[in-house]
């Protein structure tokens, strides 16, 4: 008869020490404002002293880590970085004469998002290998991305929503069938999504949220109840027969940062101006870093500013630069 050989004390305890270790693996959306709320929710994750395994193309972890505020992600312990290179892609300006506002000039980096999906495989099944529970949380349109998670006896899966709750159940409404009407969930004079998005886009989203339903334990939403609350038990009626649960964890991005010039310790002559206002007195309006306005809006938008008789700073990107990021914001000093 063979002789089984059991391990040491020493040996049993090594392999239920790492047997019991939970990972967490982040797979982002390309696109700033995903890569950032993923990231933060790293940093909070990273807290309870929980290794996070962010994954994204090369390109997009290093736009991650440069504009990134409120902390420094290659000074912190427990996250690690997987760049995958991908082929390139073609990166077009934004057409401010579109007449779907959709920013269009991202799909491309959307679309190269698929190459992904062999990398982000090999890395669960080897850290399915290592640790007791592999948790993946991965952005709503990255569903196809993390389909090998589905395989693994000790992974779950999580959806992570960037968007408002609203947003997402809006979705879900229109979706249906439904149609936007004053109720115990929608206010009056909601507009439809319909010519929201490009049909590319559109095809982009359906390939992704085809697949939630096969491997999906919960959802993860960059909100909190206390403004929420409605929209997070309309989306958690949605799910009941299904036993999905939702969980409102944010906001995640940090909301008091320092500003300050890297070369000088003097503020950006803007900044010192609005310290200078009294308490309560701004308003901060932002309109996306994807939003591209034609010369007619503008003018408009323009015009509302100075019948307004407030004080405002506006800052716009520079169209002759060709800068995908869109830099539209107004501060209102009332």
């Amino acid at each position: 008869m063979a002789t089984q050989r059991y391990p040491t004390s020493h040996g049993i305890n090594d392999h239920l020490k790492k047997q019991a270790q939970v990972v967490v693996v982040m797979v982002p959306l390309p696109a700033q404002g995903h890569l950032n709320q993923l990231l933060q929710l790293s940093r909070l994750i990273l807290s309870h002293k929980i290794p996070v395994h962010y994954v994204a193309a090369t390109t997009h972890n290093r736009q991650a880590k440069q504009r990134v505020h409120g902390w420094d992600p290659n000074a912190a312990a427990n996250i690690h970085f997987h760049d995958i290179e991908i082929p390139p892609f073609h990166c077009p300006p934004p057409n401010p004469e579109a007449k779907i506002k959709f920013p269009s000039q991202l799909q491309p980096a959307f679309n190269a998002s698929f190459h992904l999906t062999k990398p982000v495989s090999m890395l669960l099944r080897a850290l399915s290998c290592k640790a007791r529970k592999v948790i993946v949380i991965y952005d709503s349109l990255m569903a196809s991305v993390i389909e090998e998670a589905r395989f693994l006896s000790n992974a779950e899966a999580y959806t992570f929503h960037s968007v408002s709750a609203f947003a997402v159940s809006l979705y879900q409404w229109e979706l249906e069938g439904n149609v936007i009407e004053e109720n115990e969930v929608f206010p009056r004079d909601i507009p439809s999504l319909e010519g929201c998005f490009t049909d590319e886009f559109t095809g982009f989203v359906n390939c992704h949220y085809s697949k939630h339903g096969k491997f999906n334990t919960g959802c993860v939403y960059n909100t909190c109840r206390v403004v929420e609350s409605a929209y997070m038990d309309f989306l958690e009626k949605k799910t009941t027969k299904e036993g999905i649960k939702h969980w409102a964890l944010g906001p995640f991005n940090p909301v008091t940062v320092a500003v300050r010039s890297k070369s000088s310790k003097k503020q950006h002559f803007c900044l010192e101006w609005l310290d200078k206002q009294a308490k309560n007195t701004v308003i901060y309006v932002s309109f996306g870093t994807t939003t591209t306005f034609d010369d007619g809006q503008i003018k408009e938008l323009a015009v509302g500013l100075r019948e307004s008789k407030k004080k405002f700073i506006w800052v716009l990107r520079d169209a002759d630069k060709g800068d995908v990021v869109n830099w539209n914001l107004v501060i209102i000093i009332m």
